[in-house]
């Protein structure tokens, strides 16, 4: 929430440069200016609920200070003031005046609730940061997935956090300059974006603006030179074309105002360095807006301007006819004004200026006002769809890194808007394919479609749409009909690319239940084991349990997929059986060696040109499907397969006539063995995590070494078994993500 980073001192150079990241709060009559800016959007409303957080967040924050030196008392009030110019109502401000002390005061959430009630205390959680030390590096993505969960319940969660990390980004100079770089980056990449989708422009602008300045001072302050040196010119060119737009007003007799449009630096920066487009050759440099009564005032002003001027090809959006994602409407167009000098023109009434300006928190403040009417308030829930399209893939997306470049793409991207054959409007990312606009009508319409239709002709799947494009899709009647897994390489929606996952997930694991029920039971009919004794439902449930899986469905999955092997199950569930049974005495089975290596049969290697010969792989080295592997014959043990790089391999090429030609041919039933290094810096319950993520990932650990050097690093080594070395993968980058380890690898002779 606040920077409050201690012992930091101010850059006195970027000082120099950018006074706008040193701003402290103005502290005039505290409170009563807070209230009587609500009292402008709200007359009517109940103040009494501001007074009363004011007075319990002094009380907490008392002793602490910003990193400003100001009180911290500040901070809250500042960002309370910043959404009650927005228009948000008396809950939202006090909201705003709590939303430190749960994170950062002895102050508790259910004191609050008690105090404030449910409504209060839930936007305050929403915008409570996760603790740091429970969730380690993904503490980021899990405090924005929280607040992205909490705001598609209500949007003033993201509002409220959008105005503390204004108020922030503008002391931003206080703070060490490592520091707030990053919060920079995470606020281009993430929160401005954000603003944009919301269409609160007036935040969304500032926010770029001083994360700007802030990553790029130097180029900040020439772009700024560069502007104010044309503003004189600039400013006497743009009173000429305002004379003239306001004489065409007069004959069309339409009351309206006009006015030249704010510079945003950093959208002069992504033009000039990101488009690599000269200073001189930016066509907004010189705008106006116009702003009038109604839509027909529009499309007249508009015939005017054209009428006057020559407008520029392709230059012209109808946003009125089709708002932009965020809500947004108006009429841009780009001409030839006087002196050859092009001019851009945005047309909006007055509805829609507050719209671009204000956003959503447009709709919240007409909501509050109606509360208890009959006014249906449902519009800006509907529109904004898209709110809950993000809760959904977020929940449908685990690794919390995956979910932040998620969300990032998601909030970042530019749409396009193409057609159902009924007229309904569908955004979708740049460059998405009739894939992404079957699966955004409906994720069943997604899963059957087999062609489409765009503007009438047939095409290819993977075509990319354009805005204005008309599309149909045609569906497969086959109910087992599913999606191609060619499709990951083409959608770009991460709702499309989400549910195609997850259909296959569901597929291989429904085919991985059958595959290892299948396998366990030909195993039991193998060793004469009593098959419906020991299959009994009780007993793979609580053998589910000691495994930590969900159900016995997981665990037949795990054996199908060789996360677990057959054989490692089965003498679980006879030792269960044999504790279990005190009536028709032990079961007579065959004995089952304690031997964990994989077994004949299970080896998933066969020598080339004969493939029933013993073969036993080596544990010096534990190869792998993938390895490079070569046989050696041994004297009555069949071939032994060893890694391409062992080192034992060296001794075995003193017999060259005992080598021979193996080649991998893994089956759902072979298993390996594998042995994992973990380097990590030593620290209290490092090995307690460690074994519980493999548990999590349902490792059977067979063995397992530690050490801790004098220099405290903390070198294990664990062996465990593994049918799908695919899985290794996903092992090795969840250990490698627990804090304090630095380095994790699978070990060999090598």
């Amino acid at each position: 929430m606040a920077e409050t980073v201690p012992g930091a001192t101010p850059n006195s150079s970027l000082r120099r440069l950018i006074p706008r990241i040193f701003s402290r709060a103005n502290r005039v009559n505290d409170v009563e200016h807070l209230e009587r800016a609500v009292r402008v959007h709200h007359p009517k409303g109940d103040l009494t609920i501001i007074k009363r957080a004011y007075v319990v967040a002094e009380r907490a924050h008392k002793d602490q200070k910003r990193q400003s030196g100001e009180p911290y008392i500040t901070h809250p009030l500042a960002v309370a003031q910043i959404l009650a110019e927005l228009g948000l109502g008396p809950k939202a401000i006090a909201a705003a005046l709590l939303h430190d002390t749960v994170e950062d005061t002895g102050y508790g959430l259910d004191e609050l609730t008690a105090e404030f009630g449910d409504e209060v205390a839930m936007l305050v959680d929403g915008v409570t940061k996760l603790d740091k030390v429970k969730y380690g590096d993904a503490a980021q993505a899990e405090t924005v997935r929280k607040m992205i969960v909490a705001m598609s319940r209500d949007i003033r969660v993201l509002l409220i956090k959008l105005a503390d990390r204004l108020h922030n980004a503008r002391t931003w100079g206080f703070v060490p300059p490592e520091k707030a770089s990053k919060k920079a980056t995470e606020t281009l990449e993430i929160y401005a974006p954000l603003a944009n989708r919301l269409g609160i422009q007036a935040i969304k602008s500032e926010l770029e603006d001083l994360s700007f300045a802030v990553l790029h001072p130097k180029i900040y302050v020439e772009i700024d030179s560069l502007v104010k040196q044309r503003t004189p010119q600039r400013e006497q060119y743009v009173g000429h074309v305002i004379d003239d737009v306001e004489k065409d007003l007069r004959e069309l007799r339409i009351k309206g105002r006009v006015a030249g449009r704010p510079k945003q630096l950093y959208s002069v920066y992504q033009k000039m360095i990101v488009r690599g487009r000269e200073f001189d050759d930016i066509y907004d440099l010189i705008g106006i807006r116009i702003i009038v009564g109604t839509v027909r005032d529009c499309y007249a002003v508009l015939g005017a301007i054209h009428a006057r001027w020559t407008p520029l090809p392709g230059r012209f959006k109808d946003y009125i006819a089709t708002p932009k994602f965020n809500l947004y409407q108006s009429l841009h167009t780009t001409v030839i004004g006087p002196s050859g000098r092009t001019v851009e023109i945005q047309i909006r009434t007055n509805e829609m200026h507050q719209q671009a300006e204000f956003g959503v928190a447009a709709h919240w403040k007409y909501k509050e006002r109606m509360a208890g009417k009959t006014a249906d308030t449902r519009t800006a829930d509907n529109d904004m769809a898209w709110l809950a399209h993000i809760s959904d893939w977020q929940a449908e997306t685990a690794d919390p890194g995956e979910f932040l470049d998620s969300l990032r793409f998601e909030i970042g991207a530019k749409e396009v808007y193409v057609f159902t054959p009924k007229g309904r409007v569908i955004g979708l990312p740049a460059g998405a394919t009739p894939v992404d606009f079957a699966y955004a009508v409906h994720t069943e319409v997604g899963h059957r479609t087999m062609g489409a239709k765009v503007n009438g002709r047939l095409v290819p799947l993977e075509s990319e749409l354009t805005s204005g494009d008309v599309v149909e899709v045609f569906t497969s009647k086959n109910p087992d009909a599913g999606p191609s897994q060619d499709w990951l390489g083409f959608v770009r929606s991460t709702r499309a690319r989400n549910k195609i996952r997850g259909w296959f997930t569901k597929e291989r694991r429904e085919e991985a239940i059958e595959q290892g029920k299948e396998s366990i039971a030909r195993a039991m009919r193998r060793q004469n084991l009593p098959l419906q004794r020991l299959m009994a439902e009780d007993t793979f449930s609580e053998l589910a349990h000691q495994l930590n899986y969900e159900d016995v469905s997981a665990l037949y999955a795990a054996v199908g997929e060789g996360h677990v092997s057959t054989q490692s199950v089965l003498e679980k569930v006879t030792a269960m059986v044999k504790a279990d049974d005190s009536t028709t005495g032990p079961i007579d089975i065959p004995t089952i060696g304690r031997s964990r290596a994989p077994r004949h049969g299970d080896s998933g290697v066969l020598v080339r040109g004969a493939p029933d010969i013993l073969v036993k792989v080596a544990k010096c080295c534990t190869p792998v499907p993938g390895d490079d592997i070569v046989g050696f014959v041994t004297r009555g043990s069949g071939v032994s397969v060893h890694r391409a790089d062992c080192t034992n391999v060296k001794t075995l090429m003193t017999e060259p006539e005992r080598m021979i030609d193996v080649e991998w041919a893994p089956t759902t039933k072979s298993v390996f063995l594998v042995q994992i290094q973990v380097e990590a810096l030593d620290r209290a319950g490092l090995l307690s995590d460690v074994t519980r993520v493999l548990s999590e990932h349902h490792v059977n650990i067979l063995s397992a070494t530690v050490a801790t050097n004098n220099d405290r690093l903390a070198i294990s080594k664990f062996v465990f078994e593994m049918g799908d070395t695919v899985h290794l993968d996903r092992v090795l980058n969840a250990v490698r993500r627990i804090d304090a380890v630095y380095d994790v690898y699978r070990v060999t002779s090598s």
